[in-house]
Parts: C-alpha cells; structure tokens; sequence
C-alpha cells in the first residue's frame, strides 16, 4: 500500500467512524468511501513561491455567509498540462491555507473548491501534492462553514488529482 493510498484508508476509516465525522449518521449508513483521481505525479510539485511584501489582510466568505481573516502570503506559479497557472497561498496562525477551485469544479470536484496545506520546505520553497487536495467539510454536510476560494484561486485547468465529488447516498 502506498502512502497515498494508505491516507486515504485512514481518511475513510474517520469518516465511516469517528464522532466527529462530517457526515450524518445517516450517510454514514451508506458510506463506502470517498473517490479520489488515481495518482499523479505530474502534480506534485516543489515551487518557490513569490512572497508578497505585504501580507495583505483578506476575507474570506464562507459556505454559511461568514467571513474568515487571512492574509495573503504569496504566489505560487507554475505549469499543468502545458497552460501556465497562478494560485495565492494565504496563512492564518501560522499555517497555510491553498483553497482553489478546477475546471472539474462542479462536475468532477466540489463545486465550491478543494483545499490544500502546503508544507513549507525553505525560506522560499513550498512542497504542493495536489493528489492531496481535499473537499471541505461543507461538501458532505452543510452545517459545516467552509471558506470559499477567492476568484484569484479559480483555474481554469483541470486539476485530476486528489478526492473528487462526493455523493451522498439518500
């Protein structure tokens, strides 16, 4: 079993069976596992990152109308598929946070966007493995509040990695 697939094993086992699960009992019920892309490694990347010389405050909507505080770190650029791609990586308490929408949004992938948590490697270098990318809790249930990718983390290229739509059962 790969790392990859072995996360995803523990992620399901917390989902079909930890109290605090995303889901209802009810979908737990009838939960089989989340999908996922097979993996890509044309999506794992080590990039240097342009940090902003000021860290912009920025709100984020949430899926409930609320608004979280971020500030906007830097920007990351790089190629999917022959296309050049733009994503801001923006931080709070002294994490990262990569939320971002694909061209699959809405068919293939949650609609609202995945997230990510890049691991810083240097100074100026950030490991990103899309095949990571995650829903927020939002998509399985919505009493959850989920902040929204900002427009400047909308891509216009499919990204085939990580977990795909989910789709609850009745």
């Amino acid at each position: 079993m790969t790392q990859l697939e072995q996360f995803h094993k523990e992620k399901d086992d917390f989902f079909a069976f930890h109290p605090q699960s995303p889901l209802t009992s009810e979908q737990k019920k009838h939960f089989t596992g989340l999908k996922y892309f097979p993996e890509n490694s044309a999506l794992v990347f080590e990039i240097n990152i342009e940090k902003f010389p000021q860290q912009q405050e920025i709100r984020m909507q949430t899926s409930t109308g609320e608004v979280q505080i971020y500030h906007r770190y830097g920007r990351f650029q790089f190629t999917v598929n022959h296309q050049p791609v733009e994503l801001t990586i923006y931080e709070r308490d002294h994490e990262f946070f990569l939320p971002f929408a694909d061209a699959l949004a809405g068919n293939e992938t949650y609609g609202a966007g995945r997230y990510l948590e890049p691991r810083l490697l240097s100074k100026s270098k950030f490991a990103i493995d899309f095949n990571y990318a995650y829903n927020p809790y939002c998509a399985y249930n919505a009493r959850w509040s989920c902040p929204i990718p900002p427009a400047e983390n909308r891509l216009r290229v499919p990204i085939r990695a990580g977990e795909k739509v989910f789709e609850a059962h009745p």
